[in-house]
């Protein structure tokens, strides 16, 4: 799972720094000039506090000037209204990511409290009528008659985004309304915090151990023949596919798919029914009718129609994959009459690739040290999009392993990223770009966007760099697509550097096919203890297997996006269906496996149907248009540059300044279509 936790899900549409009068006013190490940056590394807990009680007070007093306002323009309005949001935006990520990242428990409970705060402050000014009659009272003007373009958009995105808000509820549905999103928050919050502190650790003995890479055994050796692996997202894959012992796969999996249930299962129960209530109170049959309004999909009858045939598709290639595996899995155990079960599937693929296709995962990892990848990916985004990275040496960071760059397009200053790339105890658990601040145009100048590569790779030790997995490599140019979203934008608005959420993943999904071209992987891909590069053959070898078992993964995420959709189209709460139970309904109606394992619970620790409910399926909906996109690479050259600034300035730049339909279609010079990602799939 890779998204970019973009908090304007949660804070609609709200991306930017304070502006300058703020610096002016307190001294606050958050607060800082035009373009520069934090200083993290001395940050208290008290700063954090004092900087979002500033910002939730000065941005409430300037909501009432503009409700105060006699003659509303674009300007007084709406042009206010973005640097508001601008200001509250930055505070609220920079709280976050406080909450998410810092070793300091201090400053992480601040930072949730802090973006709480604020969260219920966004809440009341996208429910306020005196604010929404003065926009909306604009519309009747000559001005907004004459407007076009962006301007228009921005006008008739940020009037539905307050209806979308409650804005229209009567005064005792509105207080309902308010009520709802906070406890749903709430949940939210406790859900992740309840994920994260799932200390959980499989320890094995020699025996147990057989099969596992000698360098992961390294890595959790706790005494002689004693062996401690955190159950976290990092060791699943060294695990799951290597594991020689079916008991070692299947304790891993059975603690992997426990983590938070003792607490989590009764939040998501809490949220499910609460997003359903505030869902009714809006006028909508379910939560998934009111969530996809603003989306690309825009009702739940689409997406319904988009998963069943991509599942119809998918499924006789998935049905051929799970023979194939079952056949791997019966050779391997000398005929012995045993079921294939969910904790067999990476091993029996992984049998697949070494005895079938002479590809071995694990030896591979060894041509793909972490910095070696850093560098190669940087060269592939540098080139294609004509931009430069510099690292930011002594830069001030939350933890000694973050690192800060800084970006130039011709000399000039771009953006900024930071990259945490490692996990460590109380530390958010999966991949994530997360926004900090937003491009906007200032008074002072062009505010220039930051975000953050939050990840959890697999760590160095002492004796050993971070060593990659391929499947580890193309999370991390994923991850890095998004960083680049961000940093690409260029718009006057703040409010408009977001794209529609079943769109911006198809931003990052289309450069993770640089990683399967020999050319672009040979140029850093280089053992790490002899410097050789990666061998073509072996590389060729990969290709050939690249689509083993593509159609039981293809159903794998689908499985994902009904179970994501049961939940929130079709839940009744006069008929309710355990979320365990849940597993075993879909299971019957695919009718392929039985992928619920008794006694597990995985969606305890699933982080989409917590915050970001209704989105599964745009991973798949995005990498149609991704797949379709790059195929213009494809024609034009992987290396080409103008094909890439041509990609940087249509459709990275844009966010909602314009319709992505047509800014994708501008870019192919034709309408989209799906036959790229078929053939992406092997179907």
């Amino acid at each position: 799972m890779r998204f970019s936790y973009a908090l304007s899900i949660i804070v609609p549409m709200f991306a930017c720094q304070p502006a300058k009068e703020t610096a002016e006013t307190i001294n606050n190490p958050f607060v800082v000039e035009l373009n520069e940056p934090v200083d993290f590394a001395n940050v208290t807990a008290a700063d954090l506090k004092e900087y979002g009680e500033y910002t939730i007070n000065q941005s409430a007093q300037a909501i009432a000037e503009i409700k105060a306002v006699n003659t509303p323009t674009f300007n007084n309005v709406f042009g206010s209204f973005d640097d508001i949001s601008n200001n509250m935006a930055t505070a609220s990520n920079k709280s976050f990511l406080m909450y998410w990242t810092s070793p300091d428990s201090l400053i992480r409970a601040t930072g949730l409290a802090g973006y709480k705060r604020i969260d219920s402050l966004s809440t009341g000014i996208y429910s306020d009528k005196d604010l929404f009659n003065q926009m909306v009272s604009f519309t009747e003007t000559d001005e907004y008659k004459a407007l076009s373009g962006k301007k228009k958009l921005l006008v008739d995105d940020l009037i539905d985004g307050l209806e979308q808000s409650g804005v229209g509820l009567n005064a005792e549905d509105l207080a309902a309304y308010k009520k709802l999103n906070k406890e749903i928050n709430d949940l939210t919050a406790a859900y992740a915090t309840n994920m994260n502190t799932a200390n959980e650790l499989l320890v094995l003995n020699e025996v147990g151990a057989e099969g596992l890479p000698e360098n992961f055994k390294k890595t959790y050796a706790a005494g002689e023949s004693r062996y401690e692996v955190p159950v976290i997202n990092a060791t699943s894959g060294p695990i799951m596919k290597n594991a020689a012992r079916e008991m070692t796969r299947k304790n891993y999996y059975m603690k992997f798919n426990n983590r938070a249930s003792d607490k989590n299962l009764a939040i998501l129960d809490s949220l499910v029914q609460k997003r359903y209530e505030l869902a009714q109170l809006m006028g909508y049959d379910t939560y998934a009718d009111y969530n996809l309004v603003p989306k690309m999909a825009k009702n739940p009858a689409n997406v319904w129609d988009f998963v069943n045939g991509l599942v119809e598709a998918s499924k006789g290639k998935a049905k051929t994959d799970l023979e194939e595996l079952d056949q791997a899995r019966a050779k391997s155990s000398g005929g012995v009459d045993e079921s294939l079960d969910p904790w067999d599937i990476s091993y029996y693929k992984n049998e697949i690739l070494k005895n079938q296709y002479n590809v071995d995962p694990e030896e591979i990892r060894n041509y793909l040290p972490m910095d070696d990848c850093l560098d190669g990916m940087f060269a592939v985004y540098q080139n294609l999009l004509n931009l430069e990275f510099k690292k930011v040496e002594g830069g001030s960071v939350w933890h000694a392993e973050v690192d800060m760059y800084e970006v130039y397009d011709q000399g000039r200053l771009k953006g900024r990223f930071y990259l945490d790339l490692f996990p460590r105890p109380n530390k958010e658990t999966w991949f994530y770009c997360v926004p900090l601040v937003s491009g906007k145009s200032k008074d002072g100048g062009y505010e220039v966007p930051e975000a953050m590569l939050l990840g959890n790779f697999t760590r160095p030790t002492e004796t050993l760099p971070s060593l990659l997995s391929h499947g580890e490599l193309s999370t991390l140019f994923h991850e890095f697509g998004h960083i680049m979203d961000k940093m690409a934008y260029e718009g006057e608005y703040s409010l408009q550097s977001g794209s529609k959420s079943d769109f911006t993943e198809a931003m990052s999904q289309i450069f993770e096919n640089w990683i399967w071209d020999y050319e672009t992987v040979s140029s850093f891909a280089k053992h790490y203890e002899t410097g050789e590069v990666l061998p073509e053959e072996t590389f060729n070898n990969m290709l050939k297997a690249k689509n083993v078992s593509s159609g039981y993964s293809s159903i794998k995420s689908l499985r994902n996006c009904i179970y994501d959709l049961n939940l929130y189209n079709l839940y009744d709460p006069n008929n309710k269906v355990s979320t365990d139970d849940l597993w075993k309904k879909i299971d019957g109606e695919m009718g392929l496996m039985d992928g619920y394992v008794e006694g597990t619970h995985p969606q305890s620790s699933w982080i989409h149907i917590n915050t970001h409910p209704v989105y599964y399926y745009g991973y798949l909906w995005s990498d149609v248009y991704a797949q379709d996109m790059f195929s213009e690479f494809e024609k034009n050259g992987l290396q080409d540059q103008a094909t890439g600034v041509k990609y940087r300035k249509l459709i990275l730049a844009n966010g909602s300044q314009r319709d992505i339909v047509e800014a994708v279609e501008e870019f192919l010079g034709r309408p989209s279509n799906n036959e790229a990602y078929m053939k992406s799939l092997g179907l």
